[in-house]
């Protein structure tokens, strides 16, 4: 097949395995793994992986690691999260694209569904275009946590979309790792405030990802950000609809909203050279 995969994971064991049976038919698979310590590798060399490990540093420059120093066997990549599952419709559109010698796009976000407490949350947690399919040399990353693409050439947006299981680990994982993503986001707002001003002219862009990263950045700069993240996903993306999921999710966002909040302020203190709380 003319697409190869990529998949970042660490201690997936329990994860990996149904994330490489959705993909039954690639043939190159590239793991690239942030030194786990349960059966990720075995599991990886078993299923014919090509793996690679070196030590976190964050999301973006993860990312730009693989796309400097991993030699993929074919022109296009599709990423994947362990958690995450390729669909047969999504696969046909990748291939697709692939063995199109006239395609002039060199890379394109796509979609996602989420489930959450046994679900899909077609609401609550919207699919939210995520840059997934791309030509290495054509893109970089920034950012430590969510990251931002830098892509020269042109863009597409799949009409399919992947599975995601966000809480495959439990409740306490997903904490565990949102305290982790709270600080790199808080670290992130500070850098925003300081040296990405406001571009008004971009919430009204015809690209959607340009509204979404511009949308981003204003929030940075809003009072109230938890209270804001629970009603826009709660009341107008409708996440009441989704049931008690929906609700829960949605208040989840709202801690995780608060928490970058505080650690922003923490880190204005630490700056001025007063204690951090």
């Amino acid at each position: 097949m003319p697409v190869s995969i990529f998949i970042q994971t660490l201690n997936e064991g329990d994860n990996l395995p149904g994330l490489l049976d959705s993909l039954e038919g690639f043939d190159d698979i590239v793991v690239l793994d942030s030194l786990s310590t349960d059966g990720t590798k075995q599991i990886a060399r078993e299923r014919g992986c090509r793996w690679y490990e070196r030590a976190y540093d964050g999301r973006g420059p993860h990312q730009n690691w693989a796309m400097e120093n991993i030699d993929f066997r074919h022109k296009w990549v599709f990423y994947l999260d362990a958690d995450e599952r390729m669909t047969p419709q999504l696969k046909d559109e990748i291939l697709a694209i692939a063995d199109d010698a006239n395609e002039k796009r060199v890379a394109f976000y796509c979609g996602r569904r989420n489930y959450f407490m046994g679900k899909w949350i077609k609401r609550a947690m919207p699919p939210g275009y995520i840059m997934r399919f791309f030509q290495p040399p054509h893109i970089r990353f920034a950012r430590m946590a969510n990251p931002i693409p830098t892509v020269t050439g042109e863009v597409g947006y799949l009409k399919q979309q992947f599975i995601h299981y966000n809480f495959s680990k439990g409740l306490h994982e997903w904490l565990e790792r949102h305290n982790r993503y709270s600080s790199y986001e808080a670290q992130e707002t500070v850098r925003a405030l300081k040296e990405r001003p406001l571009k008004w002219g971009n919430l009204f862009s015809s690209d959607a990802m340009t509204r979404r990263f511009e949308m981003k950045n204003l929030s940075f700069r809003l009072p109230g950000r938890p209270i804001f993240k629970f009603l826009y996903l709660y009341l107008l993306k409708r996440g009441f609809l989704d049931g008690r999921a929906g609700l829960t999710y949605c208040m989840l966002q709202a801690i995780y909203e608060y928490h970058i909040c505080i650690k922003v302020r923490e880190l204005k203190r630490q700056e001025a050279g007063l204690p951090p709380s």
